[in-house]
C-alpha cells in the first residue's frame, strides 16, 4: 500500500519543542528574547457540522496540534510578525486607522484580534512583535486559522492585563475577538465553533457547545467525556489535501439559505425547528411538514440537513456513553452522507476517503469542518488507523488524487500560556 504520511505533534511545556521553536523564531526575527509564549489547538469536530451559526449543536475535540505564538508587545500601534512557514519575511503594519479588510494573507488573522479588541473597547491593546510555530496542517479544514487567532487573543490578553483568559467565561470575549478577526478582518465566514474549541475544549473530553442566544457561559458548553482509549478506539483524521475554501462565497450562500428558510417558517433560528421537530409526538411527520412549507427545493435540503445534525448531536453523545459504538458509527455515516446529499458541502476526495474508510471495517466515517476540502474522521478500532490510512492513499494514488496526510486524535487541552 501507498505511504501516508503522519503528521506529529508538536511537544509542549516551556522546553518543549513548540515553544522552544517560536522562542527562537522570534529571537532570529527581532534579536530579542519574547515577553512569553503561548499556544491554541486545531480542532475536529465529532458531529454537528453546519449548526453553529443556525443557534445549535457542536461537537468537538481540542487536537494535540497545536499553534505557537512568541509575543511581546510593544509601545506604540505597529505589529509586526514572522511565521514558520515564511521565516525570512516579516510582516508589518500599523493599527492606527486600520479598518476591516485592511490587511491581506495570513496576517490579518492575528492584526485582526488586536483591531477587534480595540474595536470592543480595550483601548489598552496596542502593537506586537510576533513569532508563529504550528503543526495544526494548513488547508486541512482542523482550524488553522482559529489555533492562530485563538494564540493571539490569549497572548494579547495576557500582555496587556484584559484578564479574560483566567476563566472560561472571560474566555468568551476573547472567542468574541478572534471571530471578528475571521469574518471582517480575514474575511473567511465563521460561526464561532472552531473558536469555542480552541478556547474551551479540555483534554480527556469532547464540549458540547449550544449556539442558541442567551445562553450563559455555564449553559453554552458542557464536558463529555470522550475516552477512546478505554473502549479500545481511535479516531483517524486523515486530511484529504484537497483545497479547502470558506472564503469563495459557498459558505456564505448556505448561510443565507438558511437565514431565508427561518424568515419564510417565521422562526428566529433553524434550532428553534429543530427542537419542535425533536419534541414532536412522530418527529419524521413533523420535519416533512416544516420541509412542505418550503417552496425552494435547496433551501428544503438545507433545511433537512441542520434540523437533523443537531439531532445527531444528542444522539452521538448517548450512544458513545452507553458503550454502543456501532450506533454511533452509524450517526458518523448519517452525517456525511447529510453532509453529502443536503448541504453540498462535500467533494471527491472527502467522499473516496470516507467510502474506503468504511469498506475497510471503520465502525463510521464523515467530512469534518466547513467541507470543500479538508479532511475526514474515521472511528476504527484500535491499532488500525495506519493501516486504514494506507488504503485511502492507495486509493487517491489510483484516482491521481493528491497523497493524504493523517493525525492521531486524542482530546487535548485548550489555549494556554506555555513560557
Amino acid at each position: 500500500m501507498s505511504a501516508v504520511e503522519f503528521v506529529e505533534a508538536l511537544s509542549e511545556g516551556p522546553d518543549g519543542e513548540g515553544a522552544s521553536q517560536a522562542g527562537a523564531l522570534f529571537q532570529q526575527a527581532y534579536g530579542q528574547e519574547p515577553k512569553g509564549v503561548w499556544s491554541a489547538p486545531g480542532r475536529v469536530n465529532l458531529i454537528g457540522e453546519h449548526t453553529d451559526y443556525n443557534a445549535g449543536l457542536c461537537l468537538p475535540i481540542a487536537l494535540p496540534h497545536r499553534t505557537f505564538l512568541a509575543l511581546s508587545p510593544r509601545d506604540d500601534d505597529q505589529v509586526r510578525l514572522v511565521s514558520s512557514f515564511a521565516q525570512d519575511r516579516v510582516e508589518q503594519t500599523s493599527l492606527e486607522g486600520l479598518e476591516a479588510g485592511g490587511v491581506e494573507g495570513w496576517a490579518a488573522y492575528p492584526v485582526g484580534v488586536a483591531w477587534a479588541l480595540r474595536r470592543a473597547g480595550f483601548g489598552q491593546v496596542r502593537g506586537f512583535d510576533a513569532a508563529f510555530v504550528s503543526c495544526v496542517p494548513v488547508g486541512s479544514g482542523l482550524s488553522s486559522s482559529a489555533a492562530m487567532t485563538c494564540s493571539t487573543a490569549l497572548a494579547l490578553d495576557d500582555v496587556y492585563g484584559l484578564g479574560f483568559g483566567g476563566s472560561d467565561a472571560g474566555r468568551l470575549t476573547l472567542i468574541d475577538a478572534a471571530m471578528v478577526s475571521e469574518n471582517e478582518m480575514a474575511g473567511a465566514s465563521t460561526g464561532g465553533l472552531d473558536q469555542s474549541a480552541s478556547m474551551r475544549c479540555q483534554a480527556g473530553y469532547a464540549i458540547e457547545l449550544d449556539f442558541q442566544p442567551g445562553l450563559s457561559a455555564l449553559e453554552s458548553a458542557k464536558q463529555v467525556p470522550f475516552d477512546l482509549r478505554s473502549r479500545d478506539l481511535e479516531l483517524l483524521v486523515l486530511d484529504t489535501q484537497a483545497p479547502h475554501q470558506l472564503n469563495d462565497g459557498q459558505y456564505d450562500a448556505r448561510r443565507r439559505s438558511c437565514e431565508l428558510a427561518a424568515q419564510t417558517l417565521g422562526v428566529e433560528n433553524l434550532r428553534v425547528v429543530a427542537d419542535q421537530v425533536e419534541a414532536a409526538d412522530d418527529p419524521e411527520r413533523a420535519l416533512k411538514d416544516v420541509l412542505d412549507k418550503l417552496d425552494d427545493p435547496t433551501q428544503r435540503k438545507r433545511v433537512r440537513h441542520v434540523v437533523t445534525e443537531i439531532g445527531r448531536v444528542g444522539e452521538f453523545i448517548r450512544a458513545f456513553r452507553a458503550g454502543d459504538i456501532r450506533r454511533a458509527g452509524e450517526l458518523f455515516n448519517a452525517s456525511h452522507d447529510s453532509l453529502r446529499d443536503d448541504y453540498e458541502v462535500t467533494v471527491p476526495e472527502l467522499d473516496l476517503a470516507v467510502d474506503v474508510a468504511r469498506a475497510n471495517g471503520a465502525y463510521g466515517a464523515r467530512m469534518t469542518g466547513g467541507g470543500f476540502g479538508g479532511s475526514i474522521i474515521a472511528l476504527v478500532d484500535a491499532g488500525r488507523s495506519r493501516e486504514m490510512a494506507a488504503a485511502v492513499a492507495e486509493e487517491f494514488s489510483r484516482r491521481g488524487f493528491r497523497q493524504p496526510r493523517a493525525l492521531a486524535a486524542l482530546p487535548s487541552q485548550p489555549a494556554e500560556r506555555e513560557a
